[in-house]
């Protein structure tokens, strides 16, 4: 957690935006994002030109020869923040405007810098030189209290809470899933140094992050002194995809700033044909857009046979399936919708996941999880894609409390199922006893299948109803007459007392 002085810090950064009339939040997380790509690639420079010093190793500085513009030309190292941050307002602005937006989005041709390919088309929008001054000034002042921190990842940490601005904003909200929420999935799922993971909707790459902190957490000796998979953690295990060219920068930013050099983060409509992702990955965690109905002409053709439709939220389920391979698994939040509906593609897709592959476990989650920005109910689907079926018993889970209030207010609260969630999860075999009762309980195949593959708990769910034992007639008109009888006795002393 980042300290209060750190958070004033942000805080008083985020107010000189909308002081200087940058109001949207997604534009200042992204002009924020360019200014800590300069000066992260000024530092990571200087470090390594020591780095290389010491170790008599031959070093070329990103900034060491001529830059050309044009028909222009600059010397780089004026090029770097501490050669820029102490110009005066007006120079700075020029010199940011025509010659550092410039040099950031030509460093695609420069393998050493694994930000430059998300920088291709930057677009400075500060509006003023005095706002630049102060958001160099506050960025110096955030990466001096970074400096300090005794956290492992305060970048990360700084990155996380930028991302919770938008949120707060209540603009754009619908790219945050909740932290916690995120985090149970990825613990859930548990995932190993020689997973290939992917969000084929990854907006601020969030479940990727949390993938990766895990890992860290976990498996720290396995992926760090292991050259092999140290270098897979860095640039072939991750990947996700979006539609928005900001949130891709903004995701890349936050995949970076949590250590990973080089995510596969890329822009891509993941339900068309240009993605041709198959059998490819062994882990997915997904929150699809749910965003109504697409037209068909835009839909990949071999999604549209496991399940002819124009909705999203089951057209995703379908691309789950293909682009893993056999064997991998899958983590994937869904609206209600898609349990119980009853249309031929509802029907469909469950059919698919539940005889052609495994399904494990069924979530479901209260409708406040994503309070304010959606009352929605949604649930967890996991699955593991097998192409010969494997669904034996269906674990269900009634999430009754997230640890927040269920309000537009989301306070935290002490009731929280999922530690209990993850635990039992983790414990199937003690959950085979359980009665329908329950929170959890397990619900065999066939079931499922007489149900016309309904995945609703409250289908399955039991109820019980205590006996409560009221007074008889006689005894309730008893009572009656005895109060009417006290009131008639009161009214009489209340009448004398006015009379005397």
């Amino acid at each position: 957690m980042i300290t209060g002085e750190l958070k004033n810090k942000i805080d008083s950064l985020w107010d000189a935006f909308a002081a200087g009339g940058l109001v949207n939040p997604l534009d200042v997380i992204e002009q924020i994002t360019y200014m800590m790509f300069i000066r992260d690639l000024s530092d990571s420079d200087e470090t390594r030109a020591k780095e290389s010093a010491m170790l008599g190793l031959p070093f070329k500085s990103l900034f060491a020869e001529q830059v050309v513009v044009g028909d222009r030309t600059i010397d780089g190292e004026r090029l770097k923040w501490k050669s820029f941050r102490d110009l005066p307002a007006g120079q700075m602005y020029s010199l940011m405007q025509e010659w550092v937006f410039p040099f950031i989005k030509n460093l695609d041709s420069n393998k050493d810098s694994g930000y430059s390919k998300y920088m291709d088309d930057a677009i400075f929008k500060l509006p003023t030189p005095l706002l630049l001054s102060k958001v160099v000034d506050a960025l110096d002042d955030i990466y001096y209290i970074m400096s300090k921190s005794d956290s492992k990842d305060v970048r990360g940490d700084v990155y996380e809470y930028l991302l919770n601005k938008i949120a707060q904003s209540g603009l754009n909200g619908q790219f945050r899933t909740p932290r916690h929420i995120i985090r149970m999935m990825v613990e859930l799922m548990q995932p190993k140094p020689t997973d290939t993971i992917c969000d084929p909707a990854c907006g601020t790459s969030g479940f990727l992050v949390s993938a990766g902190e895990y890992l860290k957490e976990n498996h720290k000796e396995d992926i760090f002194y292991n050259k092999q998979r140290k270098e897979h953690y860095m640039n072939s295990m991750f990947y996700g995809y979006d539609m928005d060219r900001t949130m891709l920068r903004i995701g890349a930013m936050n995949m970076m700033t949590h250590g990973v050099e080089s995510p596969f983060i890329e822009y891509r409509d993941s339900l068309s044909d240009q993605n041709g992702d198959r059998d490819k990955y062994s882990l997915i965690l997904a929150n699809p857009p749910f965003k109504g109905s697409l037209d068909y002409d835009t839909v990949s053709a071999d999604l549209l046979k496991v399940c002819k439709t124009k909705k999203t939220e089951l057209l995703f389920l379908a691309l789950f399936l293909r682009m893993l391979h056999t064997g991998g698994r899958c983590a994937c939040i869904v609206p209600d919708g898609v349990l119980f509906g009853s249309s031929t593609a509802h029907k469909a897709i469950r059919k698919e996941i539940i005889e052609n592959n495994r399904l494990e476990a069924v979530i479901s989650m209260p409708s406040g999880v994503f309070k304010p920005y959606a009352g929605v109910s949604t649930g967890i689907l996991i699955f593991t894609k097998t192409e010969h079926g494997g669904t034996d018993n269906v674990w269900f889970y009634d999430m009754k409390a997230d640890g927040f209030s269920l309000d537009d207010k989301r306070s935290p609260v002490s009731d929280n199922d999922i530690p209990d969630i993850i635990e039992r999860f983790r414990n199937l075999d003690g959950e085979k006893d359980r009665e329908r009762t329950e929170q959890s309980f397990f619900v065999p195949k066939s079931e499922i299948v007489d149900n016309d593959y309904d995945l609703s708990i409250n289908k399955y769910k039991k109820t019980v109803y205590e006996a409560v034992e009221y007074p008889s007639t006689l005894e309730i008109m008893t009572d009656l007459h005895e109060l009417e009888m006290k009131i008639t006795a009161g009214l009489a002393e209340l009448e004398e007392m006015l009379n005397g």
